[in-house]
């Protein structure tokens, strides 16, 4: 019976890769807009048939807006959300047509031609990223713009696909780096004046290095990775989104470098990160990936509405336990510092 499902697997593995690499051959011979045009078909089909998913969304999206949105409001944010990311893999099927010459007509890029004025390219940055409109293009924006980039990416459970997707993502010069073992390549990646762009909006495993943060008033627990380089190399950390325009377009949105204090915890740095971007999605809340499972734990005894797939974890209660001591300690020291100061 093991050796039938191995089979099996071996089987749908292939048969996924063969579809995906006849994406990766096809999509670039056709015009960005039918791409785009079939993505909203694919994705508002997916909504309907992919049970799975439309039940997480529905119960995350529950949990944010509570009543303040109409199940029919509910239903129509779950289609346009497919449609989004469908659209979204689509541009990434469609990256090796992107070239510096044809970048200005697909994005408006005033925030990255502000940055490049007041700091060049010549020095690394820290770009926190945001599963936001078209997520997928961020690196290749910033790599077609003269910012070389470490990328952090997540493996497939197929590992057939891994070399096909990192080919896509790595068109504008980049280097894709897996999540395992990725903060000493990003630390020596910033050391020799490289960017690196990183997701922070994804739930981290609260057995594994993560700190909790409050999101639409929900705690969950992300990555701190962003926050640990800066305090090891002092590189700025900026919150950056690509926002959907008419037309296919897109905006790259930088937002203001983070202001850090030194005495700042990993955990203020992720929630002052996250606090940039729920406005954002909060305004216009269709491009955000929210089939994803982003609050997997909750407290106990919540007094909020968590989403039906979240538990009780003793690893996020201790995680939640350290922190707060953490923000207690912060608070003392600089209580005894006002006190030193007006004595």
């Amino acid at each position: 019976m093991a050796r039938l499902g191995s089979f099996w697997k071996a089987v749908r593995h292939r048969s996924e890769w063969i579809a995906i690499r006849a994406l990766a051959h096809l999509v670039p011979l056709l015009p960005r807009l039918v791409c785009h045009a079939l993505a909203n078909v694919v994705g508002a089909v997916a909504a309907f048939v992919h049970i799975p998913g439309r039940k997480i969304a529905l119960s995350n999206i529950k949990a944010a807006f509570g009543p303040e949105m109409s199940g029919r409001g509910k239903r129509r944010l779950v289609r346009q959300s497919y449609q989004h990311f469908a659209r979204a893999m689509a541009d990434l099927f469609w990256s090796a047509r992107v070239t510096r010459e044809n970048l200005p007509a697909i994005f408006d890029l005033t925030d990255l031609a502000r940055l490049k004025r007041e700091r060049g390219t010549g020095q690394g940055i820290i770009f926190a990223c945001l599963h936001y409109g078209g997520f997928e293009w961020i690196a290749l924006a910033l790599g077609l713009s003269g910012f070389k980039c470490t990328v952090v990416t997540q493996a497939f459970k197929n590992p057939l696909l891994n070399n096909t997707f990192n080919q896509l993502r790595e068109v504008s010069g980049h280097l894709t780096i897996r999540r395992e073992g990725a903060m000493l390549r990003l630390l020596k990646a910033l050391k020799n004046e490289r960017c690196v762009t990183l997701a922070v909006d994804l739930t981290v495993s609260a057995k594994l290095p993560s700190v909790p943060i409050s999101c639409f008033g929900l705690q969950t627990c992300v990555t701190f990775a962003h926050a640990w380089l800066h305090q090891r190399t002092g590189a700025a950390i900026i919150p950056i989104h690509c926002e959907p325009l008419p037309g296919g377009r897109y905006r790259l949105v930088l937002h203001p470098e983070l202001q850090i204090a030194p005495e700042a915890t990993h955990q203020q740095v992720a929630q002052a990160c996250w606090d940039h971007f729920e406005p954002i999605i909060r305004r216009n809340p269709a491009p955000w990936l929210w089939t994803y499972k982003h609050w997997r734990y909750r407290p106990a005894n919540a007094l909020q509405r968590y989403p039906d797939y979240a538990n009780e974890s003793p690893h996020f209660r201790k995680l939640l336990a350290r922190t707060e001591k953490e923000r207690a300690a912060v608070l003392a020291g600089r209580r005894a510092v006002s006190a030193s100061v007006a004595g």
